[in-house]
């Protein structure tokens, strides 16, 4: 995540932590027993956050790999083209 600049960093870290937020919300949901429709609602809004995430990162490891391919690849996590479609493809 080197490659992240400030801005996508702090965006990444708010939907991880809200995502946090949102897996609590689910655990104590289940562990008093609520709802269904509840425990659903929560988890599909983890989900969502999550995914967001992934995709800000991947689309993040894209766009420096577009702009700076070579220090992109000289990077010790620095990913081939190939391998940032498969994370890509991973997250849909």
């Amino acid at each position: 995540m080197r490659s992240a600049d400030p801005e996508t960093q702090r965006k990444i870290i708010n939907r991880l932590k809200r995502a946090r937020g949102q897996l609590d919300s689910v655990i104590n949901s289940v562990e008093d027993k609520g709802s269904c429709r509840e425990v659903v609602t929560q988890l599909a809004a983890v989900s969502n956050a999550l995914d967001r995430a992934g995709f800000l990162i991947v689309s993040g490891a894209m766009q420096h790999c577009i702009t700076d391919p070579e220090t992109a690849a000289e990077e010790e996590d620095g990913l081939t083209i190939e391998e940032l479609e498969k994370l890509f493809l991973t997250l849909s």
